[in-house]
């Protein structure tokens, strides 16, 4: 079998319904009279909502239209702006409710659906909650067919207030709904109108907490390399090339339940609803909802270096960006080229303010010579590079990275990227603000010996062995590899396992409860703490190597 880029899992007590039926029939069984459809800006409301209307012969009621003035909008959410900034903002902490300072009269007759965010707050017999998977609205905005929070209908959003702002605010509001909802409805795609049950909902997120699951990922073109995805694993594009794959990356995973035309459920409502098992008590304790692990792909074989970037330290992560933890990472390499490098961290004699002055030189059309302030290391396959928070770094050309990381939010520092263009033919942004108040001094010379350590053997038996590929105190996390002819034993020890197969064909995990799970080549899944003991097993191809992420 074959990687997989739509993995899917059926429902538990119930089925992904299509059309309109299910919800005549959930008015007609609860003998509802308000409806409250919520959800985020982004939804394509009235594709939904008048055909919806028609079948109920309900009024409609757009609570779009009763939020506070747009300006009065921006007004209250201007904590999240950084003066001058374009492409960040801060995490904004306001709520739905914020934005409303008086909910709509309803008529005193006959079926109302109240829709639109925000409409879960009037008082209501059914809560409906329509969902675009984030992709889908990241792409709405960037077209300019859907708009944000509060704004009318009918204009064109940004991208900076979807991700700063509407993201933040939308998730914490449908967390909060999450065990109230009585349908879950999907409307990505305009006639495939999908949905379930809340209780089937609840009941599928219950079930995948206690065994192995993958989330769908997420493929993106970029302006580097991109055919390793698509020509070694088969995925299909209409891009020019698919430079990133999102395994594992929250908030913007997806679980696919069904089969033929799987509904996708946004990760935050299994983290809300189930958040201790997925993570384990003391890590759910420490990050609360946030899912702290993400795997990503970085692909840049047949294309150039990736941006010479670093992440926000935890203590201007907090202040600047209103971030809880910063994203530390780690690259393993899983495929490399001849003359392939790693740029991981400053040279020993590099004078900074000479470096901050090439790259603002950079800013205005003058190429930076990168050798003379970053070493370059050579890239070895099935090696792992420590990449502490501040510390520069970029993969180079000719390499397929697996990014191991803190899952924080969407602050990459970029100090250069080559003057190069994005797809559009735009001059790709830098920060070198945020990068250089960033920038780890440390991280050089020698001292970068120790973001590239030995690996070194904690357990093993006959025919397999469990490596530690590194640690430092700056990560919370650690990465292990599981190195196999045939079969090994592991335990979850009360915390979440990411796994990824680096090397080889085919393995099964089985738990102890008796789920047997499927994973191919380069795949990730998540193993939850609730399993506990469970084994990988290789079915068929050569031995194995699956790297194994988690919170000691």
């Amino acid at each position: 079998m074959a990687y997989d880029p739509e993995p899917w899992y059926p429902p538990s007590a119930g089925e992904v319904e299509q059309g309109f039926t299910p919800f005549v029939a959930d008015v007609a069984r609860r003998a509802a009279r308000v409806i409250a459809i919520d959800g985020p800006a982004t939804a394509g409301w009235l594709r939904f909502v008048e055909p919806l209307a028609a079948s109920l012969g309900a009024e409609t009621l757009d609570m779009r239209r009763h939020y506070v003035p747009w300006e009065e909008v921006r007004r209250r959410t201007s904590e999240s702006e950084l003066p001058g900034d374009t492409v960040f903002a801060r995490l904004c902490t306001r709520s739905l409710a914020d934005l409303i300072d008086e909910l709509p009269s309803l008529p005193e007759d006959g079926v109302v659906l109240v829709y639109g965010p925000g409409s879960s707050l009037v008082p209501h017999d059914l809560l409906w909650y329509v969902d675009v998977p984030k992709r889908v609205s990241l792409d709405a905005v960037r077209r300019g067919t859907a708009g944000n929070l509060g704004q009318p209908p009918g204009e064109g959003g940004s991208e900076q207030r979807l991700l700063f702002v509407d993201w933040p605010i939308v998730e914490r509001h449908k967390q909060v709904l999450a065990s109230s909802i009585d349908r879950y409805v999907e409307v990505s795609a305009p006639g495939r109108l999908r949905s379930l049950s809340g209780g089937a909902l609840r009941s599928s997120l219950s079930d995948l907490a206690g065994r192995p699951f993958r989330t769908r990922p997420t493929f993106f073109p970029g302006p580097w390399g991109g055919q390793w995805l698509r020509r070694h694993l088969g995925i299909e594009t209409d891009a020019p090339n698919l430079a990133w794959s999102y395994e594992l990356i929250t908030p913007e995973s997806g679980i696919l339940l069904g089969d033929a035309q799987p509904l996708e459920v946004g990760f935050e409502l299994l983290m809300a609803l189930e958040g201790p098992r997925v993570l384990g008590a003391e890590v759910a304790e420490r990050f609360g909802t946030s899912f702290p692990i993400r795997f990503d792909y970085l692909d840049t074989l047949e294309g150039g270096h990736l941006s010479l970037q670093c992440h926000p330290t935890l203590e201007y992560a907090r202040e600047v960006f209103g971030l809880e933890y910063t994203q530390d990472e780690t690259y393993y390499v899983m495929e490399t080229t001849p003359e392939a490098r790693v740029f991981l961290g400053l040279r020993d004699e590099v004078d900074l303010e000479r470096f901050r002055a090439a790259a603002e030189s950079a800013e205005r059309g003058v190429p930076l010579q990168a050798d003379r302030y970053l070493l370059a290391q050579a890239a070895e396959q099935h090696r792992l590079y420590l990449i502490p928070a501040g510390t520069p770094h970029a993969s180079g050309a000719g390499n397929v990275v697996l990014e191991i990381s803190a899952t924080p939010y969407l602050y990459t520092l970029r100090f250069y990227d080559w003057l190069r263009r994005d797809l559009d033919g735009r001059l790709r942004p830098v920060h070198v603000r945020h990068a250089f108040a960033n920038v780890d001094a440390r991280r050089r010379g020698d001292a970068v010996a120790e973001l590239m350590p030995e690996p070194h053997v904690t357990r093993r038996g006959n025919g397999w062995s469990e490596l530690e590929l590194g640690r430092h105190p700056d990560l919370f996390f650690a990465v292990h590899r599981l190195d196999f002819a045939d079969a090994v034993d592991d335990d979850t020890n009360g915390c979440v396992n990411v796994l990824n197969l680096v090397a080889g064909e085919n393995v099964e995990i089985e738990t102890e409860r008796g789920d047997v799970h499927l994973l191919s080549y380069a795949e990730t899944i998540v193993v939850p703490a609730a399993v506990g003991r469970y084994r990988l097993r290789r079915t068929r191809g050569p031995d194995c190597k699956v790297v194994k992420a988690f919170v000691p």
